[in-house]
């Protein structure tokens, strides 16, 4: 059974190894700042984590349901919430930063929409 989720579990690992680095106590301002890259990488990576969650969860079952969907973007939605307390309670120069959430919830649910609508029929 694991052996279908261990795509999404070195993923998992490789999130919370990033989100967890040091990084200097005073970052350059950069044009990077006002794109905000960092939002955007949050959102790639949690929607790339529901969608390889899917992904072994339909070869492991045969189909994923929409409320199964709903259900792994809520789930990663809340793997990352967990790591923003873990930044701010247990990580040196990291904060919690509720629009990090808000960029992983966006993210997990553009990847359970993504899987819905597209990942389902490449797995026929």
């Amino acid at each position: 059974m694991i052996r279908y989720y261990l795509p999404a579990l070195g993923w998992i690992i490789l999130i919370l190894f990033l989100c967890t680095m040091p990084v200097p106590a005073v970052k350059p301002t950069s044009w990077l700042d006002l794109i905000h890259l960092d939002k955007i990488v949050h959102f790639f990576l949690f929607g790339g984590t529901v969608i390889l969650l899917a992904y072994g969860y339909h070869r492991q079952r045969g189909r994923v349901s929409t409320s199964g969907l709903f259900y792994l973007a809520l789930f990663v939605t809340l793997y990352g919430l967990a790591i923003e307390f873990i930044q701010k309670y247990f990580t040196a120069n990291r904060s919690f930063e509720i629009w990090d959430v808000v960029a992983d919830g966006a993210g997990a649910l553009a990847g359970a929409l993504i899987f819905g609508l597209i990942g389902r029929r490449f797995l026929k």
